[in-house]
């Protein structure tokens, strides 16, 4: 094989597994893990079983593979928020405004936190999913950051910051989960309307 045939043979490799990857989400965040079947896998993607057991064992692995994607790219987010030279009000206005432009802009998104959701409710998923979801503490505890950093400097209210972080959390998965339901209709709200919940009057 020419370096060149190489070269498009990995691009086609990559591509394909980027569908199977695009199509289980959007089938797990709808269906769940444990009624999404290889063959619903395999027919969203439009390929054969036998060929898609070349990408991926098994509808497990696929799972976590995205579970992994999404808690990481959620967590590179919101650390390098932190990390920005701006006001605690400034961190927490870019987040919900970035979200919410994600949610309207990029289905996937939605699906993530859907995806997310289930793996921290359900029981029946794998238990190398189970370690990702513990994870999950760490972007309250960055949003907590935040909050408290805005209470010191009298920009926030003065309720408990892990509550706060608590509501920041799920009232933007309460979003996502709205947004898989209307689709394309999915008008994402005005983010003042969050950003005031927490903004000292």
């Amino acid at each position: 094989m020419t370096p060149r045939n190489k070269e498009l043979n990995e691009k086609v490799k990559d591509e394909r597994r980027e569908q199977i990857l695009s199509n289980s989400l959007r089938l797990f965040a709808k269906k769940g893990l444990a009624a999404t079947k290889i063959t619903d896998i395999s027919k969203a993607t439009g390929i054969s079983q036998g060929l898609l057991y070349h990408y991926y064992k098994s509808k497990d692995e696929i799972f976590i593979e995205l579970l992994r994607e999404g808690y990481n790219k959620m967590i590179e987010a919101a650390l390098g928020l932190e990390s920005l030279p701006l006001t605690p009000l400034e961190k927490i206005k870019m987040a919900i405004e970035k979200l919410l432009q994600g949610f309207e802009e990029n289905k996937d998104t939605a699906y993530y936190y859907l995806l997310i959701n289930q793996a921290s409710i359900f029981e029946a998923i794998p238990d190398e999913a189970k370690e990702i979801v513990k994870s999950r503490s760490l972007l309250h505890e960055v949003i907590t950051r935040i909050i408290t950093a805005g209470q010191k400097d009298g920009t926030f209210k003065n309720y408990d910051p892990k509550d706060m972080a608590v509501v920041f959390w799920t009232s933007l998965n309460g979003l996502a989960i709205y947004n898989a339901i209307q689709g394309e209709d999915f008008k994402p709200p005005d983010a003042n309307i969050l950003i005031g919940i927490f903004i000292e009057d």
